[in-house]
């Protein structure tokens, strides 16, 4: 169950883009997030309708938490937010941005907060 916690987690830090986020915190919503995609997909090609519409409302409630994630993601590599800018480079920004993201994280406190690692928080699972 720890994968959906850490999904959950992401939308109960839906604006927060300070602090440090786990690789596996990431990667966790990542998989996740993307059987979410997988189904609603299927759903599109049964209930053409309904199941785009179901899409574009998971795709709009999704973008905030996704991109703050990313953020607290690079900033426990000791990087700022704004090396999501590579990720608009075609091919190179991909590949650098997949570097970025599968390292492991700063040991320690860093500029951007304690060690995830480290540091756990009382409400870090429901």
């Amino acid at each position: 169950m720890e994968g959906i916690d850490y999904y959950l987690k992401a939308f109960r830090r839906y604006f927060d883009f300070d602090g440090r986020s786990r690789r596996s915190e990431y990667w966790y919503f990542v998989l996740l997030n993307f059987i979410v995609t997988v189904i609603l997909w299927i759903f599109i090609f049964v209930i053409p309708i309904l199941g785009l519409a179901s899409y574009l409302i998971y795709a709009f409630a999704i973008f905030f938490p996704n991109l703050a994630l990313l953020v607290r993601r690079l900033h426990d590599t000791n990087r700022s937010g704004w090396n999501l800018l590579f990720s608009f480079i075609p091919l190179a920004g991909f590949i650098i941005m997949l570097v970025f993201l599968t390292e492991e994280g700063t040991l320690g406190h860093n500029q951007y907060g304690p060690d995830p690692k480290e540091f756990i928080e009382e409400d870090s699972f429901i």
